[in-house]
């Protein structure tokens, strides 16, 4: 099949305005012949109407922002509501709302002038996190509270976002949730993401051959989650570092995303002591020889932390929390058993020191 042009695409999608409508702008509603919703992105409001029906004041599909004066087509609701920075993505996305074919494989079409944000550029990492939502209440929420893991306070850091691309090796471009983690730099500033895709109901990732992917500027940077002082705990999964918080909820962690990130990772100004925690395997031996040497020759006591199984998210959900805080305890240094290893109860569904 020829491949359909940007302009025809739109005009399709536009015969069903109401129904485009309805699925990416579902936080809108109908008024007369508009759709009114607050903005492209899907925000509650008021303030962008789209064309529902063909008029002498034009098309349907066609929409203005009354509070911002953007205006536009359905191709460019499809693309801001779901967060997607190429064309070619866009347009599948549009293809597989029309049911359409997939057109014979050629030079991807322009992106009818929209602002690009190279694919797995820092810029598209950014965007992709201001897309994604609040992991409350999501499917995010119940995959970590699956693996043991239900302190979530602080982790602002960690987004949801419902339908996020994934590209197989072969085949065509897929949809799934993912836990979307913002990589920055010590100035807070993102540099990258990281995208675990997950299965629908949160059970478990997706099941799909790449589970996990990042993008973006890694080198250096790290998921941070809490605010680091003079003492912090840097790993490399995203769920060893939330395991370990279970039961240090007050020590600031930094999952690096693999070992060779973490060998890598920047010292804050203020940090003294680090805590590496490692996984049981020959990369993790690696990145704990590297980092403990440099933060040795910048003044900052390095700590091994290590699992009992082959990472601390097993220890929690194999060997149970009281055992990962024992396993724990005697690794840290005396005054931070002190300090952070404290015991919890949940009252009102929130942790309460004791």
């Amino acid at each position: 099949m020829a491949r359909l042009s940007a302009s025809d695409l739109a005009h399709r999608l536009g015969r069903q305005a109401e129904a485009v409508c309805r699925l990416y702008l579902s936080n809108g509603r109908r008024q007369g012949n508009y759709w009114q919703v607050g903005d492209v992105r899907n925000t509650k409001g008021r303030s962008m109407f789209i064309r529902l029906k063909d008029s002498p004041k034009g098309r349907a599909g066609k929409w203005t922002d009354a509070a911002t004066g953007e205006h536009g087509d359905l191709l460019d609701v499809i693309r801001e509501s779901l967060g997607l920075l190429d064309f070619t993505d866009v347009a599948e996305e549009a293809r597989a709302f029309l049911s359409l074919p997939h057109p014979e494989p050629e030079q991807a079409a322009s992106r009818r002038g929209f602002a690009q944000a190279p694919s797995g550029s820092a810029e598209a990492a950014r965007r992709l996190f201001a897309m994604a939502l609040p992991i409350a209440g999501t499917v995010v929420e119940t995959y970590l509270g699956g693996r043991g893991i239900t302190l979530l306070h602080g982790t602002g850091s960690l987004r949801f976002h419902p339908r996020c691309y994934y590209r197989p090796d072969d085949g065509p471009t897929e949809t799934w949730p993912a836990m979307i983690a913002a990589v920055t730099d010590l100035d807070a500033r993102i540099t990258g993401a990281h995208r675990t895709w997950l299965a629908p109901d949160g059970a478990d990732k997706a099941p799909i051959d790449t589970q996990r992917k990042a993008m973006g500027d890694l080198l250096g940077h790290a998921v941070r989650i809490g605010v680091p002082g003079s003492v912090m705990a840097a790993g490399e999964g995203i769920e060893t570092m939330l395991s370990l918080r279970q039961i240090l909820p007050d020590m600031a962690m930094a999952p690096a995303l693999s070992a060779a990130h973490l060998a890598a990772i920047r010292f804050p100004p203020a940090l003294r002591r680090l805590y590496i925690v490692r996984d049981n395997d020959q990369a993790g031996d690696g990145a704990q020889n590297m980092l403990t040497e440099r933060a040795n020759a910048e003044g900052i006591e390095a700590i091994p932390l290590s699992p009992a199984l082959g990472d601390f998210n097993e220890d929690l959900r194999r060997l149970g929390i009281d055992a990962l805080r024992a396993g724990v305890r005697v690794q840290l240094a005396p005054e931070d058993v002190a300090r952070f290893l404290r015991c919890h109860e949940t009252v009102g569904g929130n942790p309460r020191r004791r």
